[in-house]
C-alpha cells in the first residue's frame, strides 16, 4: 500500500436537509468513541488477565464557526429546537471539505442532527476581528462516504 497525502484544509459547506447550505471556516468533533469496558478473570494461579471489550458507542458533538452573515436559517432552525420541536426538527446533514480548485475532497454523513446551540459574536467595537458564530450539532450516526 503506497503512501497518500493529506488534504490541505480550505473550507467546509455544511448541507442540512432542508436548509441551505452554508460555508464554515471551521468544523471539529467530527468523530465517534466506544466507552472502554475491561473484565477481569483471575486463574488458578492467582494470575489477573484483562480483556478489554467496546462498551458505550458515543457520536461526538460537532462544532462549527463562521463569520456572521445576513442568512437566518441556522437561527430559524434552532429557534424551533427551543421551542420544543426537536422531533419535527431532526435533520440529516453532511459536511463537504474543499480544496482551493473548489473540488470536494471528503464528505461525512450524519443522521437525525439538531443544533443544541448557537452562539452569536462577542462584539468589541474597538476590534478588528470578524465577527464569528458558532453552531453546535448533535446527532444519532455518522459515515465518511468520501
Amino acid at each position: 500500500m503506497g503512501m497518500r497525502q493529506a488534504f490541505a484544509q480550505y473550507h467546509f459547506h455544511i448541507e442540512v436537509e432542508g436548509i441551505a447550505t452554508a460555508l464554515f471556516r471551521e468544523v471539529s468533533g467530527i468523530g465517534s468513541e466506544h466507552a472502554v469496558v475491561e473484565n477481569r478473570e483471575g486463574n488458578k494461579k492467582g494470575e489477573n488477565n484483562v480483556f478489554k471489550q467496546p462498551g458505550t458507542l458515543k457520536w461526538t458533538d460537532v462544532s462549527c464557526k463562521r463569520g456572521v452573515t445576513d442568512n437566518m436559517e441556522l437561527w430559524n432552525w434552532r429557534k424551533k429546537i427551543e421551542d420544543g420541536k426537536v422531533d419535527s426538527e431532526r435533520k440529516n446533514m453532511s459536511i463537504a471539505l474543499y480544496n482551493q480548485a473548489n473540488e470536494e475532497i471528503a464528505r461525512w454523513n450524519f443522521l437525525n442532527c439538531w443544533p443544541s446551540k448557537l452562539t452569536g459574536p462577542q462584539v468589541n467595537a474597538t476590534g478588528t476581528d470578524i465577527a464569528t458564530e458558532e453552531m453546535v450539532i448533535v446527532h444519532e450516526g455518522m459515515s465518511r462516504v468520501k
